[in-house]
């Protein structure tokens, strides 16, 4: 995460469910240092940091103490998705169309202001509702997604989330079109999903769409950033893919 970084913008929101992130973050907070390393598998010195954060996390988010959520995450998605270089159009068709999913916050908007945090979608962390997160969270976010395109009159989702975070959303019950890209990149010949440049592509889509401002999924297809091209012998209509050969991969 980078809270060091300045804003591009000063716009910010309040996410929906910081009720629910304050219901998390009750039993977070009486956990010791030890306990956190052993839920996240992390090391003495991040299990430290993370203790920290969230004895420190509070519901009032404010400027000086918290960040839009769309520029606090890094990662390879986020390093792909290049939120820093927003113009104010990308910031309003991101905060429109775009939605961060999140253990601790559920659902975020780009401009949504949140705190320093660590807690991955899959930790398997007891709660009053189950076992884990996806208990924790239930229909809640496909019934926020569902109601805010029924607002919209959208009836498609670019699904561009890890398999870990689209479980928690139950895509399947918003009741629209889910269409999944897929980035294949050439190893030895064979073109296969390589974590790392995937989730780097995820954020070049997320990209693509927010600065061109697409709206009709076929334009999907005309995505050629770093080196991948639409591969329609292997595509589907839901399954878009995309590949990347050696050659561009270096080039790009």
């Amino acid at each position: 995460m980078d809270f060091e970084s300045p804003s591009p913008t000063d716009i910010c929101t309040k996410p929906d469910f910081l009720d629910l992130s304050q219901d998390l973050m009750n039993g977070l907070c009486k956990l010791s240092t030890e306990q956190v390393g052993s839920l996240m598998g992390l090391s003495s010195k991040l299990a430290k940091l993370n203790h920290e954060r969230f004895k420190a996390w509070t519901k009032n988010h404010e400027k000086n103490t918290s960040k839009q959520a769309v520029l606090a995450f890094k990662g390879d998605v986020y390093e792909g998705l290049k939120a820093w270089d927003f113009k104010q159009k990308d910031f309003q068709f991101a905060q429109a169309n775009l939605r961060i999913l999140s253990g601790l916050y559920g659902v975020l908007k780009p401009l949504d202001l949140i705190q320093p945090y660590r807690l991955e979608m899959g930790t398997v962390y007891p709660n009053p509702a189950g076992k884990d997160l996806y208990a924790f969270w239930g229909d809640r976010l496909a019934n926020s997604i569902r109601e805010e395109m029924k607002q919209l009159n959208y009836q498609t989702i670019v699904n561009l989330a890890s398999l870990e975070y689209s479980k928690a959303a139950k895509l399947s019950k918003v009741g629209a079109t889910v269409i999944s890209p897929v980035f294949k990149d050439e190893k030895n010949g064979n073109f296969k999903i390589i974590s790392f440049y995937a989730k780097r592509a995820r954020g070049l889509m997320a990209n693509f769409i927010i600065s061109n401002q697409i709206k009709n999924e076929k334009d999907l297809e005309e995505f050629s950033v770093e080196g991948y091209a639409y591969s329609p012998k292997q595509s589907t209509s839901q399954e878009p893919v995309f590949l990347r050969t050696e050659q561009s991969r270096i080039a790009a």
